[in-house]
């Protein structure tokens, strides 16, 4: 009997080891565990910081894009006055005077078609709120710009200038509005201005404005420009001396209408150097062309004769190839 409980106290003793043996050796996993997320997650906060601190940004637009870009909506952007010389004895300052009627009367019916959807365009997502002087005002700033040595020559061009590089003179070809599908009735009415323009209406009031702003924007070119007149919304403006003239708006329409829209980004390509050309054509070997190999090429004739057909011995047509058999057929029954 006291054997027996010896026996059962010691295998007690040994379970209670056991289990004191199992229970230290999860603890230490699940310490190892632990310490091995702590670390993770100390790394993935490294990182973190790391990544914010480095800000990684589109580049951005030069100088020169920034002086020409449209700086809000309901604003045209600027352009440098182009470097050529005035004339001698030229008017620096008229006034107010009306534009000449704008004509495309030469122009292809291509060229009519898609300078009717970019006026119309420019119009419609830059004074579709307008009244109707007010739209006509933006038609004719659009064409006093096509007729002005600083700008394109066709009004495509004049109305997605800077596209390319996010420079837009007119804002809603850059910020998206075009995604939005335009509605039917403000677009026709949109195009009526449009078409009354490019069949030679001009409306006089903004004389030769090629810049115009809103009331809720002052752009920087504004201290630069004569302003015109005030239509609806908008302030429109010309530039001082010379280049607000009649005179300076000589520039003939030049046809060839781009494709109606925003201009795709082209990037620059750097031309190539020496040394690139040099690393290029290192590992060229010329391989010579023997000379009797373009001789035999040039003296070769084909060896195969064509065909020979038999002269016939008489005129007469060739033998009947029908059996006897089908001779008589087709003959009429009697």
């Amino acid at each position: 009997m006291r054997v027996r409980l010896q026996t059962v106290r010691l295998m007690k003793r040994i379970w209670a080891a056991m289990v004191v043996t199992v229970l230290v050796i999860g603890a230490g996993i699940s310490a190892h565990a632990a310490l091995r997320a702590m670390s993770a997650r100390e790394a993935a906060n490294d990182r973190a910081s790391a990544a914010s601190s480095v800000k990684v940004s589109a580049p951005a637009p030069t100088l020169a894009e920034q002086e020409i870009a449209a700086p809000a909506a309901g604003v045209t952007g600027t352009i440098d006055l182009p470097d050529l010389p005035i004339p001698a004895g030229a008017m620096l300052d008229a006034g107010i005077v009306p534009a000449r009627p704008f004509s495309m009367a030469r122009a292809s019916a291509l060229d009519r078609d898609r300078a009717l959807q970019c006026l119309t365009a420019a119009i419609y997502y830059e004074a579709a709120s307008e009244p109707d002087a007010g739209q006509q005002a933006v038609a004719q700033v659009i064409l006093n710009r096509a007729r002005h040595p600083a700008f394109p020559g066709t009004v495509c061009g004049v109305v997605y200038q800077g596209s390319e590089h996010a420079g837009c003179q007119f804002s809603f070809a850059c910020d998206g509005a075009m995604t939005r599908m335009p509605a039917r009735a403000a677009w026709v009415r949109a195009a009526r201005a449009a078409g009354m323009a490019l069949a030679g209406y001009v409306y006089a009031p903004v004389g030769l404005a090629t810049h115009y702003h809103t009331y809720a924007v002052t752009p920087a070119w504004n201290r630069s420009m004569v302003m015109t007149d005030v239509v609806g919304a908008h302030f429109f403006h010309r530039w001082k001396g010379y280049w607000g003239t009649s005179a300076a708006f000589n520039q003939r329409y030049a046809g060839g209408e781009p494709v109606p829209g925003p201009h795709m980004s082209v990037q620059p390509i750097a031309p190539p150097t020496a040394q690139m050309i040099a690393a290029a054509t290192a590992g060229a070997v010329a391989v010579p062309v023997p000379a009797t190999v373009v001789a035999t090429v040039a003296q070769a004739k084909p060896t195969t004769q064509a065909p020979t057909v038999p002269a016939a011995s008489d005129m007469l047509p060739p033998e009947s190839q029908i059996l006897d058999r089908w001779k008589d057929s087709g003959k009429p029954l009697k």
